[in-house]
C-alpha cells in the first residue's frame, strides 16, 4: 500500500479504534485478548483496505473485529460461538442516578452489575446489544456488521433485553423469603 494509501487508511480507520477495542473486549471478554484481536483486525483492515468501497469507514472496521474475535473465539473458546434460539421479549430501561457520593456510589455499583450481565450474555445477544446500546449503531450497521437480515438484529436485541431485564430485575422480598 502506498504512502497515501496509509495515511487514507489512518484517517478513516484509526478515529474508530475506541469502538473496534469496546467490542472486542465485550466479545472476548478480557482487556488483553480484545487488544491482539484488534491488533490482528488492523492488519487485515490495513491489508484489504483498497476493497473498501467508501462511506462511514465504522462499520466496516466493526465487520472486520468482529470476523477477527469469532475467529480468534472460535480457536480458543468455540462453545461460546454458538447461537441460541429461544424467543424472548423486553425491553432494557436504565435510569440515570443524581450526583451526590452516595448515589455516584451506588451508579458504580450498577455499573459493574449491568457489565456483568452484559458479558454474561449469549455471544450472540452480547453482540447485538454492544453494537445497538453502546456504540449506538442503526440496526442498518449492525446488520452489515453480523451479516444477517434486520429482522435478525431486532430478534437479537430484544432478546438480549429481555436476558438483561431478567438479570438486573431485583429478587422481590417474598422470593427472597422463600430462599431463606
Amino acid at each position: 500500500m502506498q504512502d497515501d494509501g496509509q495515511g487514507r487508511f489512518a484517517a478513516s480507520v484509526l478515529p474508530h479504534l475506541d469502538a473496534a477495542y469496546n467490542l472486542a473486549r465485550w466479545l472476548v471478554r478480557d482487556a488483553h485478548d480484545a487488544q491482539d484481536v484488534v491488533q490482528d483486525a488492523l492488519v487485515r483492515a490495513l491489508r484489504h483496505f483498497d476493497g473498501f468501497r467508501g462511506g462511514d469507514p465504522r462499520p466496516w472496521l466493526l465487520a472486520i473485529v468482529r470476523n477477527a474475535a469469532f475467529a480468534w473465539l472460535g480457536a480458543r473458546r468455540p462453545g461460546e460461538v454458538e447461537v441460541p434460539d429461544d424467543e424472548l421479549d423486553a425491553a432494557l430501561a436504565l435510569g440515570a442516578t443524581p450526583g451526590d457520593p452516595e448515589a455516584l456510589a451506588i451508579r458504580r455499583a450498577e455499573r459493574r452489575e449491568i457489565d456483568a450481565a452484559i458479558a454474561a450474555l449469549p455471544i450472540a445477544f452480547r453482540e447485538a446489544v454492544v453494537l445497538r446500546e453502546l456504540e449506538e449503531l442503526s440496526y442498518r450497521d449492525i446488520a452489515r456488521i453480523t451479516d444477517v437480515p434486520i429482522g435478525t438484529v431486532m430478534s437479537r436485541l430484544s432478546r438480549g433485553r429481555n436476558l438483561l431485564a431478567d438479570a438486573l430485575r431485583p429478587i422481590s422480598p417474598s422470593a427472597t423469603r422463600a430462599l431463606s
